[in-house]
């Protein structure tokens, strides 16, 4: 019998804490309203950023996106489902009025030495997603999630747990309401290999110090989304948190460089100029 595929590490192996350009930092001034473009991952890698975070969803031909939303009408000057466009649709789109929308693929050769943090947010992408990983061998490449606990065990399926995951919904209230780490670890059969959470939900702490002590004691690292305030940067960092999403690549960037842990290349502004104090 062929023993089972455990998930590739190698994708978690950068020193803590890991920074994520969330849509390649969505919110940074310089890039607002360009969420998930070339564009947009162009200047967070050239800020040094060496994790990008986005989002999947596949076309009616079959083609894989990185974009958030279920429908164009948001951020390009276009309507329509992605789901029933065809990929020479979307690309009459333009994000912010200047930017196409990106395919996973663009994204993977502009930025060979990137790791992604993907987000399946469509049934359609399961498939596309995992065939594009096996094409590509990217297994240590990828950290996928998604908020579907179906979406991400038929990914789990599919990929025979070759690709690190993210604990879905139910496997994060596992960890917040056990007991032990032990138990968590056991009941979510020690599938994630992350926790991707927000810091709270409505009144509830959801990334408190238990959390972050439970999960490190199940070797499961703890990712914040998504934190743009420098003041609750440094509460989650105190706290041990290993990896913050951003849409302010910028305050992330000072902030972790203040406490000496930036660890990202240092390439200074996108334009090429210094920082101004």
């Amino acid at each position: 019998m062929t023993a089972p595929h455990v998930p590739a590490t190698g994708y978690l192996d950068s020193p803590r804490p890991l920074a994520f350009a969330h849509r390649g930092g969505a919110y940074h001034p310089e890039i607002e309203g360009l969420e998930n473009t070339l564009a947009a991952f162009r200047h967070a890698v050239a800020l040094g950023y060496t994790y990008l975070e986005t989002d999947v969803h596949v076309t009616s031909d079959g083609v894989l996106l990185a974009f958030h939303d279920t429908v164009l009408d948001r951020v390009t000057d276009r309507t329509g489902s992605i789901a029933t466009s065809t990929y020479a649709e979307v690309q009459r789109a333009l994000i912010g009025g200047s930017e196409p929308v990106p395919t996973l693929g663009e994204l993977f050769d502009a930025f060979p030495d990137a790791r992604f943090n993907i987000d399946l947010k469509s049934e359609g992408a399961v498939e596309a997603l995992a065939a594009f990983i096996e094409e590509r061998d990217a297994w240590d490449r990828i950290l996928v999630g998604s908020f579907s606990a179906r979406r991400m065990e038929a990914f789990r399926r599919r990929t025979a747990r070759r690709v690190a995951t993210s604990a879905h919904p139910l496997e994060v209230a596992v960890f917040v309401l056990s007991p032990s780490a032990r138990l968590a670890r056991l009941l979510t059969r020690g599938r994630p290999v992350a926790l991707q959470v927000p810091h709270r939900q409505g009144r509830l702490l959801v990334a408190s110090a238990g959390l972050v002590r439970r999960a490190h004691a199940a070797g499961v690292q703890v990712h914040v989304w998504t934190i743009d305030d420098p003041v609750e940067m440094n509460t989650l960092l105190d706290r041990g948190v290993d990896g913050i999403m951003t849409d302010r690549t910028d305050i992330l960037r000072d902030v972790l460089r203040a406490r000496g842990q930036w660890h990202g290349p240092d390439e200074g502004r996108p334009d090429g100029m210094e920082d101004q104090a």
